[in-house]
């Protein structure tokens, strides 16, 4: 389970709470961002997209196939860790490092969109664009997520969002994606009590 996520599912979690989005779901919102995507870029020749692993790199590569099938051509796709950029790293040092893979055409003076499941506190966010800037000067930064749950820490908003998720500070939410959790994609919230610390939550 990635330390810092809310929305993991694998390890033992039981299949409680309700379902919020399904496959159908799932895929109709990449496909909606998908088209945000291509409509506010007027194309998307200068576009990269980057996940941040785990799953916010299964979308990634999902919205890369949908982009493809909306404009037709190939868009790169990557992946960006954040593990050594996080702001609780002292205070949680144990964890595993998931590799960071940038397409060849780089992203300096690229429109990169940044994919992930779940935003919450912004703070996984912050830690992506601190990534990126070692790696490059993109033109311009966008963020694309699948479930927005509120909660902000930082001063972070997503351009596109294929659901708007209300929910209280103590529910919880867990995102599962077939190529990473080898059941059917799906979004469940849980009311059962958070039960990490401040620092862990995104």
């Amino acid at each position: 389970m990635r330390p810092d996520s809310t929305d993991s599912p694998s390890e033992g979690t039981s299949s409680t709470g309700r379902v919020v989005l399904n496959s159908s779901d799932i895929q109709r919102a990449l496909r909606r961002i998908a088209h945000e995507v291509v409509e506010h870029n007027k194309g998307a020749d200068d576009l990269v997209v980057l996940g941040i692993p785990a799953r916010g790199a299964v979308l990634a590569t999902r919205l890369a196939d949908s982009l493809r099938e909306v404009e037709g051509t190939e868009v790169p796709v990557g992946t960006l860790d954040v593990t050594m950029y996080r702001d609780d790293l002292r205070r949680n040092p144990v964890r595993t490092a998931l590799p960071t893979t940038i397409p060849d055409c780089g992203v300096d003076d690229r429109v990169v969109v940044l994919v992930d499941d779940v935003l919450y506190s912004g703070r996984t966010v912050r830690a992506a664009l601190d990534a990126l800037g070692d790696l490059g000067r993109p033109r311009a930064v966008r963020l694309a997520v699948l479930v927005d749950r509120g909660h902000r820490e930082l001063p972070i908003r997503a351009d596109h969002v294929g659901k708007n998720l209300p929910t209280s500070s103590q529910e919880r939410v867990y995102v599962r994606l077939t190529e990473f959790d080898d059941v059917e994609d799906e979004v469940r919230i849980d009311a059962g009590k958070a039960d990490m610390s401040e620092g862990d939550q995104r």
